[in-house]
């Protein structure tokens, strides 16, 4: 069975670089890679779920010590709203749910989202 080519192949259009031995040395292009955007936990203040709670689960699923917890419930509670960890955005999602279940279990209103760091 034969088989007709009906183009010849063109070689790529790039100039080769050959080595002092006279062989083609192909080049590598180095590609910069930025670092993942990083994502703020923040958690919002209500009026109906208890400092307790709050502070029980910063402690849980952000590792803080009770001083730190504490620290940040009172941010929570004074301005509305506090930054509680940055994170990637996987583990920031991560960290919202599980403080969303959390509070649904618990049968508070909670709230808590991810946003970009600037």
């Amino acid at each position: 069975m034969d088989f007709m080519v009906t183009k010849v192949p063109v070689p790529p259009p790039r100039e080769p670089s050959w080595d002092e031995g006279g062989s083609v040395v192909a080049e590598r292009r180095t590609r910069k890679l930025q670092p993942p955007r990083m994502y703020q936990v923040v958690m919002l203040n209500d009026d109906f779920t208890p400092m307790e709670f709050v502070v029980v689960v910063l402690q849980e699923f952000f590792n803080k010590d009770r001083e730190a917890a504490t620290r940040i419930m009172l941010k929570i509670h004074l301005d509305g709203k506090a930054v509680c960890g940055v994170y990637t955005r996987d583990l920031a999602d991560t960290k919202v749910t599980q403080v969303m279940d959390a509070a649904h279990k618990a049968g508070h209103p909670l709230q808590c989202l991810a946003e970009p760091v600037e």
